[in-house]
């Protein structure tokens, strides 16, 4: 039976009980759960070691990463499957250290709890040079308040409860990461006053709500030629039914941007294909842009998503609703919640006329015919990837031309490609599997990445390893950062990196199996081997010319290069 992955939506139905006698430490664990984290990412460092320890005696289980910022990737990858993710780490070195990680998880919308250590409260007294410091006590806090949508410091034994409420809610309201920094004497403090837990639970006004679906129906019912373009919070919000509840009552043809990629199954009759502007299918482009009603729904317009500023979107002819938004044409509608909009419109069953999906060229119409002696190419071991996939795999794509070449693979299932297509941040796939893993180890992870993002995280093949899940890595070796040698041409030995034997790092790390590919027919016994192997990881070592990109990266760097 197929499997779907719906993200968990991590909601408080009830209010927590027997919280009396609780510490701070242990009152933060139990929310956890609440909101159905299993899992907490991370490195312990003194100022967190007590907290480290009660998450040890506690039904979560710590996963230990090789570097900080692996855990903020994989926290990130676990909530973009699970619904929500946290770290771990200590003070400074370990908070300041996950930054990058967690301003891509802000920017692309994943919930992720940032919880960190700090200086006890009774050690702070007259400014001690304390080792991890800079500058003050409350440097850590200021940074993450610009990376994180809300935050506290549990200070005050009074308060605590309430903060931790809130922050939890914050996360899984917006989907935006939080932070929690608690100081190391307060871990165990355990609050004399009573908890009253308050469950906020957000609406929509209902006339604004009423008015912005009259509109949309009256639209869509006098349109010729509709369409939905879904994004990415689609996927946080776990709206996939309720898009589909829309498209297939009202029989409006489905597109996707770039980041939200795989918000339904891409076999589905509706699925036209990924719209980004002068990037995508010029099949798929016309069709979206010839539309007189194009329903942006969870899209976020981002310089990747439109073509980078390719996209040609008149917004007199746009229904734009997001979580933080929504306007038809040029009115405003404010307190309209992203859920009920779409569950409305849909529940009205609008009746625009019937409009013929375009013949898209796709991989899912193609059918694979290998030339073993061939040197690999990228489109061509992607072509070749696509025809092993199945609704049982999650496909993890790094920044560049694994991710440009994987936008062509046919994704069957929901929300079975994961890659950071806003942030662009270099080293997400290979921790990324491991959270991915973490949340649904039944299914299959396939992670590609370029050599050079490999080089900059690649160490977590060994959490992999330790944990025995079978994915399967591949890297793509063209010696450097291919897609800067395409944004600006020339013999830059600043894009060239040092060759590793990729296929040999099993070895080091003590486990799994490695394979090195330079033919299309290697790449295909590697292939094979790897997916019926299940004992551990695999990773599969792609050597491919300087000069070889797919047909998506040139187009996004001839356009980018102008700017470049």
């Amino acid at each position: 039976m197929a499997t779907e992955i719906t993200a968990v939506q991590p909601t408080m139905t009830t209010p927590p009980t027997n919280v009396v006698g609780l510490s701070i430490g242990e009152y933060l664990i139990r929310r956890l759960q609440d909101y159905g984290i299993g899992h907490v990412f991370g490195i312990p460092g003194d100022y967190v070691l007590q907290f480290y320890s009660m998450l040890d005696r506690s039904p979560l289980e710590v996963v230990t990463t090789t570097r900080e910022d692996c855990a903020g990737f994989a926290a990130d990858a676990y909530a973009r499957v699970h619904g929500m993710g946290a770290l771990c780490v200590t003070y400074c070195v370990g908070g300041l250290s996950v930054c990058n990680s967690v301003a891509g998880a802000f920017a692309e919308k994943s919930p992720v709890v940032v919880i960190t250590g700090s200086p006890g409260l009774k050690e702070r007294h007259n400014n001690p040079l304390l080792h991890h410091l800079v500058r003050d006590f409350r440097t850590q806090y200021d940074v993450f308040e610009k990376l994180c949508i809300a935050g506290t410091e549990l200070i005050d034994p009074r308060t605590a409860f309430q903060e931790i409420d809130r922050v939890l809610h914050a996360c899984a309201r917006y989907k935006r990461p939080v932070y929690i920094e608690i100081p190391r004497d307060m871990v165990g403090v355990v609050p004399e006053d009573p908890h009253h837990f308050e469950d906020t639970k957000d609406v929509s006004d209902p006339d604004a709500l009423a008015e912005a679906v009259a509109e949309a129906e009256r639209w869509l019912n006098s349109c010729e030629k509709p369409v939905i373009v879904g994004g990415v919070e689609i996927h946080r919000f776990a709206l996939q039914d309720e898009l589909l509840a829309l498209a297939e009552g009202s029989s409006i043809p489905i597109t996707t941007t770039m980041l939200g990629k795989s918000i339904i199954s891409e076999t589905h009759p509706l699925f036209v294909g990924l719209y980004g502007g002068a990037l995508g299918n010029e099949a798929v482009t016309r069709f979206v842009e010839q539309s007189d009603c194009v329903l942006l729904l969870g899209t976020f317009m981002t310089d990747i998503n439109l073509g980078i500023y390719t996209a040609n979107l008149d917004p007199r002819k746009c229904i734009y609703a997001t979580s933080e938004q929504l306007r038809i044409r040029h009115h405003h509608f404010h307190n309209v919640l992203l859920a009920d909009f779409i569950r409305e419109l849909a529940a009205k069953r609008p009746q625009p006329p019937l409009r013929q999906i375009p013949d898209v060229p796709s991989l899912a119409n193609e059918c694979f015919e290998l030339k073993p002696e061939q040197p690999i190419r990228i489109s061509r071991m992607i072509a070749r990837l696509n025809e092993s996939l199945n609704d049982e795999t999650i496909v993890i794509a790094d920044i560049g031309d694994a991710l440009f070449s994987a936008s062509e693979l046919v994704i069957r299932g929901r929300t079975e490609f994961l890659s950071p297509a806003y942030y662009t941040s270099m080293g997400f796939s290979v921790p990324a599997a491991l959270g991915t893993q973490m949340a649904r180890s039944d299914l299959r992870t396939v992670a590609i990445v370029g050599d050079g993002a490999f080089q900059m995280t690649g160490t977590e093949l060994s959490s992999l390893v330790r944990h025995n899940f079978p994915a399967i890595v591949i890297v793509l070796d063209n010696g450097g950062y291919g897609t800067e040698r395409f944004l600006h041409p020339g013999e830059f030995k600043f894009n060239d990196i040092q060759p590793w034997a990729y296929h040999k790092l099993p070895e080091v790390v003590g486990g799994g199996r490695g394979y090195l590919v330079k033919t299309e027919g290697e790449f295909d016994a590697a292939l094979r081997q790897a997916w019926d192997d299940t004992s551990g990881v695999s990773l599969i070592h792609v050597v491919l010319d300087k000069s070889d990109h797919s047909r998506s990266l040139k187009h996004l760097t001839e356009k980018l290069a102008k700017h470049v």
